[in-house]
């Protein structure tokens, strides 16, 4: 069965309960399997069998609840997310701004109303005195009308909600300032009665029953309570308008010849956009000329630009500092980077959590509930024998002080933030769920190649047997693997490319499916490859040298011609330094850590082993993955997977959470629950500590509104008061009912000043190397650096000569700390700075 998943916006939800009967209503139609109502943005998703219901069927059941609800139809092209959210923030806008006005006027008439209403008992008799009590009951009958009247939508809203038997909490404000007004209105016939038959009694008692401000106080209050909380809840959305805002309004490209600037919607994929000094990218594509450095560090978080050449990928809202180039656009609209971010971010922030349900299942019974209890209350002190006043102030207390809103706000406002935060840290959590998994689990699984290790493979060490010198030695293994495109060969390659060496030609090629490879090379047979190759071609090697090197967790290619070999070059990946931070931090949060790779067991052990990882699984096959993960969940686990590669996706999706490295495959990240825009595993662990104080803040929204109305409705119904004398009148209550909204979107609003638990900590790629080997330190004095784009170009040629760890290059005082795992002439050193167009003065 196909099922359909559509988005509607929906009109008229002013509470948790509006957003719990809308849903239920929904679910109620044949046909129907999933609904996700978001009462913050006004809108719903559905999935459902277009066989046997239809969108006008599903808006209608809306409408006959007494809301509206409309399909979001196909956007056209040049219509992308921005607008939808600019409507979107519009109409929030038009909401907020017609609130205030609502407030402001009844205000102004409020406050004449409360001076002659309460004047006389605070010291300002204003109409004070039965001689005035006509026109001073008259007075308050005018300005209740007026304010009632300008808070209309509660009575229009709440008895429509009533009549269609799906109350909210407008539901509870109206019957509570209607029964406050109708009971003014019979006092002030009774006072006319008694001033008609000189029963001066009945008239001094019902002067004392007017509830005009009561009634007008409880929509002001509540009424101040929406515009605070619609204020707050414009803030939950702060994250998401930074992200909006990124996208540059407008883009130059080139079209029959000439360059024209048009707005960026309306950018093309195949168009050639220019891009000069200080402009934003406005779409996804690849440099075809030109060269620049851009700073990505509004979408991947990496603090230095990037250096961009032809061939490369730039991303859309990243900024071209300095330099020129021009790419073709190859995504554009709603598939740029940007968009999909945003889009997950949203999604995400308008889902449902698990724990959300049972707020959700109260808001459904909550309002038919309280409006029992009022009636309940009412009864009760009629019959001890209080007065029919005393009866309805309380009943009426009851409606005004119980909160549906607080328990339909507790989950949402914090998710929405939550994952707004995490956006801004450059993590993509795809739904609120995955958000509450996250912090339960205790098991993460870790792919090695590309999300522990750079996924670059580089040597590391070269061994001789014959007297040749390194690069006539790396001359010729590059020759002999130029035909291969295996990433360990590529390594070679690269390296031989780095020192500008002359490759041979190559006569004849053979490559051997993960053995090794043959070459002719000047009419010399030379071969290849791992310890397996070389012995099936009946040629002997050193093992002992073998081992060593694999115990160091590097893989050894072995270089021969037809009798004997000539040396060994060991190849490893690298491992990043945000990894092994990463990793502690695992540790210390008591997650049992496992590595899984399809590398052989005793290489994959050298790696765990400078780790500490908690479990190696090795020689595992890409397709056998996924079964890793579903033993590791028979054993009772919550297993998080992080992977980056199309091997991956399978154990992405059988994880619990699966999280997809950034610069992963689409494949891998399509799969994932997570997606980290960065590559550091540090991420992970800001997702974990970012969930925990999301679900932590949410428990504490929940308890408060539960325990608000817990203890708010018994107060209000006067159950403390032959006990303490405890009341609350009705005006208090509404006050009441609007701080504790407002309190919850406050208290989710913290979250906006999380920070991660781990910072600080270079993303570098660092040599894999065994802890005895002892590192050498030299400090070189570099004239000619200017900006930061010259210290990279210096560290990275630095960082290029074998043998050097890394250097630390420091613009304002012109030095580069290098750090060795061996003896390097200071001359190799001055060179190769020399050669990137700097003066090295002097090393220490």
């Amino acid at each position: 069965m196909f099922l359909k998943e559509q988005q509607f916006d929906v009109g008229g939800m002013t509470c948790a309960a509006c957003q719990a009967n809308v849903e239920k209503c929904v679910l109620k139609l044949d046909g129907v399997k999933n609904v996700d109502v978001s009462l913050l943005s006004n809108s719903m998703k559905v999935e459902y069998d277009e066989d046997k219901v239809d969108e006008d069927k599903i808006s209608l059941a809306v409408e006959n609840i007494g809301y509206s609800a409309s399909a979001k139809g196909k956007k056209k092209e040049s219509e992308g997310f921005k607008k939808e959210w600019d409507d979107r923030q519009k109409r929030v806008q038009d909401e907020q701004n017609h609130a205030k006005q609502r407030l402001v006027y009844s205000l102004i008439q409020l406050v004449p109303l409360m001076l002659i209403a309460m004047g006389p008992m605070m010291g300002i008799p204003i109409l004070a005195g039965e001689e005035n009590a006509m026109i001073s009951s008259i007075t308050q009958l005018l300005l209740a009308t007026i304010i009632l009247f300008i808070q209309n939508h509660f009575f229009v809203h709440g008895f429509k909600a009533l009549i269609k038997r799906a109350p909210n909490m407008d539901s509870l404000v109206a019957i509570g300032s209607l029964a406050s007004y109708v009971y003014g209105l019979y006092s002030v016939y009774r006072m006319a009665y008694g001033f008609g038959y000189g029963n001066m009694e009945m008239v001094h008692h019902a002067m004392h029953a007017l509830y005009f401000e009561s009634a007008a106080m409880i929509v002001t209050l509540v009424s101040v309570g929406k515009y605070l909380e619609s204020r707050s809840k414009s803030k939950t959305t702060d994250a998401l308008s930074k992200l909006v805002d990124l996208a540059p309004k407008s883009a130059t490209v080139i079209r029959n010849g000439k360059e024209i600037l048009v707005s960026a919607s309306e950018v093309m994929q195949g168009d050639i956009v220019v891009i000069k000094p200080g402009q934003k990218i406005p779409v996804d594509g690849k440099i075809i000329s030109g060269t620049g450095y851009v700073d990505q560090s509004t979408i991947t978080g990496e603090s230095i630009p990037v250096e961009k050449q032809p061939g490369d990928m730039v991303i859309s809202a990243t900024l071209n500092q300095n330099g020129s180039f021009k790419f073709e656009a190859l995504k554009v609209g709603d598939d740029t980077t940007l968009a999909q971010i945003i889009r997950l971010v949203d999604e995400a922030g308008n889902s449902k959590a698990p724990i959300a349900r049972l707020a959700d299942k109260v808001s459904g019974i909550f309002v038919p509930i309280v409006i029992g209890i009022a009636i309940v209350t009412a009864i009760v002190w009629l019959a001890l024998g209080q007065s029919f006043e005393f009866a309805l102030s309380n009943a009426i207390s009851v409606l005004v002080i119980s909160c549906p809103c607080a328990l339909g706000l507790a989950t949402p406002v914090a998710i929405m933030v939550g994952t707004g935060k995490a956006a801004s840290q450059g993590i993509l959590i795809k739904s609120a769920q995955s958000l509450e998994t996250l912090h339960s689990v205790d098991t993460i699984v870790l792919d090695k190649t590309g999300t522990i290790t750079s996924g670059k493979p580089s040597i590391q060490n070269i061994v001789k047997y014959k007297d040749m010198s390194d690069d006539a030695f790396l001359t010729l293994a590059a020759s002999i693997e130029q035909g291969s495109e295996h990433p360990l060969a590529l390594a070679i390659l690269s390296k031989a490319k780095q020192k500008q060496l002359s490759l041979k030609s190559v006569e004849e090629f053979e490559a051997v499916g993960g053995k090794g490879v043959k070459a002719k090379i000047d009419g010399q047979t030379y071969f290849a490859g791992n310890s397996i190759f070389i012995k099936e071609n009946g040629i002997s090697f050193n093992e002992k040298d073998i081992e060593k090197l694999a115990d160091e967790g590097k893989t050894p290619l072995i270089f021969t011609d037809k009798t004997e070999v000539l040396g060994i070059i060991a190849v490893a990946d690298t491992i990043r330094n945000t990894s092994k931070a990463a990793i502690q931090e695992f540790k210390q949060k008591g997650l049992h850590v496992v590595m899984l790779t399809g590398d052989n067991q005793r290489t994959a052990k050298a790696v765990a082993q400078g780790l500490h990882i908690d479990e190696v699984i090795s020689d595992v096959l890409p397709a056998d993955k996924e079964s890793v993960i579903r033993r590791l969940q028979r054993e009772q686990r919550k297993v998080m997977m992080v992977g980056d590669g199309i091997n991956d996706a399978p154990a992405l999706m059988r994880a619990d959470i699966g999280v997809a490295i950034g610069q992963g495959t689409d494949i891998a990240i399509d799969s994932a629950d997570i997606v980290l825009m960065k590559n550091s595993l540090l991420d992970v662990n800001t997702a974990i500590d970012l969930s925990t104080s999301i679900i932590r803040n949410i428990k504490m929204n929940l308890f408060w509104a539960f325990f608000y109305n817990f203890l708010g409705i018994p107060v209000a119904a006067g159950v403390f008061y032959p006990l303490f004398g405890w009341l609350l009148s009705p005006m208090i209550g509404s006050a009441a009912m609007s701080l504790s909204s407002v309190c919850v979107v406050t208290n989710a609003l913290r979250l906006r000043f999380f920070k991660p638990s781990v910072i600080n900590v270079k993303d570098e790629e660092t040599i894999i190397e065994k802890e005895e080997v002892k590192t050498m330190k030299k400090t070189m004095i570099v004239d000619g650096m200017m900006c930061q784009n010259c210290v990279r170009h210096v560290k990275n040629a630095l960082e290029g000569v074998d043998g050097v760890i890394s250097a630390n290059v420091d613009l304002d005082s012109k030095s580069a700390e290098i750090e060795m795992s061996q003896k390097i002439a200071d001359e190799v050193l001055f060179n190769v700075v020399k050669e990137e167009g700097y003066t090295p003065v002097e090393i220490r």
